[in-house]
């Protein structure tokens, strides 16, 4: 499986690209530019060079051409970004991670896009998509730190279940994540603005937390796609 990162070349999206290399998923940083997508996956490599073979890079409609596409554009630009690219897009599992917020002082606040939501705007855009939320949550810094685990769950929602299935499966490989159902694409409106709560904390408590629930027992498909992507990741070595 080829994961795209539409705008993968910030700390986020290369973050992320470099954690499903990580497991085993060939992933690919996307970028207007196919120069700045080469030195973001370079800087990657240089770190771990046993991402290499899983781990390449291209301009937008590149990362497009995947089998699946996570947009990690700031949310501004996520609905425009995917309906640029909506010829390669169509029938595809496309998840939104982008968080619509503003900082107002010392505060952060959650900002109401159209739809209510990026992920419910980047679905109107690109309509023959199957639009997941994800990622939300996970600090760009931890996702980033290959070989060490994150504690945190992951609230995926989405109006296609099997879609939602196939990135609980994809969430599960990462290890210490648990992907969690929350429910349709409206829910990204709560979802997404819940993540201003998280940036106040950090600010306040000089840390970089993430969501852990209680009283949810284990999924027993997501402990089995983590045991496969567990196997997976042993063909990549962590850093020294």
């Amino acid at each position: 499986m080829r994961i795209g990162i539409l705008g993968g070349t910030g700390p986020a999206g290369s973050a992320l690209a470099a954690r499903l290399a990580s497991v085993g998923y060939d992933a690919v940083i996307g970028s207007r530019s196919k120069y700045r997508a080469m030195e973001a996956r370079d800087s990657l490599v240089e770190k771990w060079p046993d991402l290499s073979p899983r781990l390449t890079y291209g301009d937008n409609a590149a990362a497009a051409d995947c089998d699946i596409v996570v947009i990690a554009t700031p949310w501004d630009s996520a609905a425009t970004t995917a309906q640029e690219n909506e010829a390669a897009l169509a029938g595809k599992i496309v998840v939104s991670m982008a968080n619509a917020l503003v900082r107002v002082g010392h505060e952060f606040q959650p900002l109401v896009p159209p739809r209510g939501s990026v992920a419910a705007h980047v679905q109107a855009a690109v309509p023959r998509c199957r639009v997941v939320a994800a990622f939300h949550h996970l600090p760009a810094t931890e996702l980033g730190h290959i070989g060490q685990p994150i504690d945190s769950d992951v609230l995926i929602c989405g109006d296609d279940a099997a879609a939602v299935l196939t990135m609980s499966e994809i969430v599960a490989a990462i290890p210490g994540c648990r992907p969690l159902d929350a429910g349709e694409l409206s829910n990204a409106t709560a979802i997404e603005a819940f993540t201003a709560v998280l940036l106040q904390l950090n600010v306040r408590y000089k840390t970089r937390v993430a969501p852990k629930l209680t009283g949810i027992k284990g999924d027993p498909r997501a402990a089995k796609a983590a045991a496969k992507a567990a196997a997976a990741a042993k063909e990549v070595a962590s850093p020294e």
